[in-house]
């Protein structure tokens, strides 16, 4: 069940608290979704874990009434561990809930016990991909979001997985709306030369067909990353991995997340 709390400056977070007594596990979701893209996550871990879903800026219940970035959304995940009274805890962020994951923990170093980044980049968005992204904005502000824009979106970001359940949840979306939650993408600065920061342990999935963003991006990442081991490349893996391919990626984050001293 969705409840809310201020953070930072009155800033509304909405979130789910799954409970239990296990080590707590903050999930970031990706763009354009909301924190019920963990249900595989839950229904599998939220036996061994105490699993925190949260609504990132601007979506799913939690508003962006000003322009923000993915700095700004770190600082409102530290503010929900904060009144949440969590010290510590790992984070999982796929895509766009990586990308605030390796802010978290530049921001906050002893706040992340560990990170599992699933088919997320440190670098800024590729140039030609952004400006892509933007004429599909310009076409939503103009034409609402037609099929062939939730098409494109789903195929990008979920590849052959049912998108049914999202489109509704995308259909509903303005254009100012997408407007605003598309521009920190857009828009984010590159960690990759701040990932030797990171210290804590880490864990890189990416899925082999990724449409967003190449498996290099994985590997440069590992790489960067002092504690992390080689990337876990899920064959036929999509974008959103983490709710495309559960089923090969939750064993993955099980043994992970259940290392000694990770709590």
């Amino acid at each position: 069940m969705r409840t809310t709390a201020k953070v930072n400056d009155g800033q509304l977070v909405s979130y789910i608290d799954h409970g239990g007594t296990g080590p707590a596990v903050l999930l970031l979701h990706s763009y354009l979704m909301d924190a019920d893209m963990f249900a595989p996550q839950v229904e599998s871990l939220g036996d061994t874990f105490r699993l925190i879903a949260m609504d990132e800026r601007g979506h799913g219940g939690t508003p962006a009434d000003r322009p923000f970035t993915y700095w700004d959304v770190a600082r409102d995940a530290l503010g929900l561990l904060d009144a949440l009274e969590v010290p510590r805890c790992a984070v999982v962020g796929t895509s766009q809930g990586g990308f605030i994951a390796m802010r978290m923990a530049l921001l906050a170093p002893d706040r992340v016990a560990a990170l599992a980044l699933l088919g997320t980049s440190a670098t800024t968005e590729n140039p030609e991909v952004a400006a892509g992204y933007r004429q599909v904005a310009a076409a939503w502000r103009e034409h609402g979001p037609t099929q062939e824009l939730l098409d494109l979106n789903a195929t990008i970001c979920l590849g052959q997985y049912d998108s049914t359940e999202w489109q509704a949840k995308w259909r509903r979306l303005s254009g100012e709306h997408f407007d605003r939650v598309l521009t920190p993408l857009v828009e984010r600065d590159g960690v990759l030369d701040r990932a030797p920061e990171i210290r804590c342990p880490a864990l890189v999935l990416h899925g082999s067909t990724d449409a967003a963003y190449p498996v290099d991006r994985a590997r440069e990442l590992a790489e960067a990353l002092p504690n992390a081991e080689p990337p876990v490349i899920i064959d036929g893996g999509a974008h959103f991995l983490s709710l495309t391919d559960a089923g090969a990626v939750n064993p993955h984050l099980r043994a992970f997340l259940g290392r000694p001293g990770l709590a």
